[in-house]
């Protein structure tokens, strides 16, 4: 699904994201636990890359580190050729939870606007702005409700029009559709394909569902139990156009079994298209 060459505002770097040797030790009292080692990873612009792996393999944490909510203990993140630090600062990503965390006081709109107030943008500018997301997330009709009056699926919506905000060159991810039904959460599916396609930016996304993760991905990153370790990277092998029928093809259900066996008994799937062992 890479579409375009979409760098962060005011850089030509084409790598949204460049992992080099990540560990990550936290200190617990009853001692040190390695969450991740030598973590190798990159992500390019435009590029939808998932992780998935057992929890507690340190996807979310490897999220963590990429948004600067936490540090490695050593290696180095990179954003858009900046620090994480920067790249926060400069709002060049946005971030989506499981959780939508919307502000229960605040219409779909003033959900929306809140980055854009943050951040001091004048009155007309957010207006344009958040009605330019609402539509694009497809909420026109229901601009002024409120989070309690909206299902699941639209809750997640407005979180990731917030996420948009700022013209983010990058989304990060976390599980967003974990807590919706399966019927809602293919339909969200569906319809995070078709905002990414029309914003051009870099995802990576974490998940625990092996169809999603190829429904969704240019590339899906298998993590092994903790430590977390890349322990393959499958590229998936499908059409750019992910349209609903795509589930029914057989190239789907390949790339579901190659995942599947990388995940279940870390072998080498080297007669499935599309796989490259680490």
């Amino acid at each position: 699904m890479i579409k375009t060459e979409h760098a962060a505002k005011g850089t030509s770097v084409t790598d949204a994201v460049r992992i080099t040797s990540v560990d990550k030790v936290f200190e617990t009292r009853s001692g040190q636990v390695k969450a991740l080692d030598g973590i190798d990873l990159t992500v390019a612009a435009g590029e939808f890359v998932s992780l998935i792996g057992p929890s507690g393999c340190g996807k979310s944490t490897l999220m963590r580190l990429i948004a600067d909510l936490d540090q490695p203990t050593n290696g180095s993140v990179s954003v858009f050729g900046k620090s994480a630090r920067d790249a926060r600062i400069a709002q060049d990503y946005g971030i989506a939870f499981q959780q939508a965390g919307l502000l229960p006081w605040r219409t779909v709109a003033e959900n929306i606007e809140l980055p854009l107030s943050l951040h001091g943008k004048g009155k007309a500018e957010r207006s344009a702005r958040v009605m330019e997301l609402i539509e694009l997330v497809g909420l026109g009709d229901f601009t002024d409700r409120y989070p309690d009056q909206l299902s699941g699926g639209m809750q997640q919506r407005v979180a990731i029009a917030r996420a948009l905000a700022e013209k983010p060159s990058l989304l990060l991810m976390d599980e967003p559709f974990g807590a919706l039904d399966e019927m809602t959460r293919e339909r969200m599916q569906s319809e995070l394909v078709r905002i990414c396609g029309e914003t051009g930016a870099a995802v990576v996304f974490v998940t625990h569902s092996i169809p999603e993760a190829v429904f969704l991905s240019d590339r899906v990153v298998v993590m092994s139990p903790r430590p977390g370790r890349i322990q393959q990277v499958l590229s998936m092998t499908l059409a750019d156009d992910r349209s609903e029928d795509l589930r029914e093809q057989h190239e789907f259900f390949d790339m579901i079994t190659a995942v599947r066996e990388a995940l279940h008994d870390g072998s080498p799937v080297a007669t499935v298209r599309g796989v490259e062992n680490r």
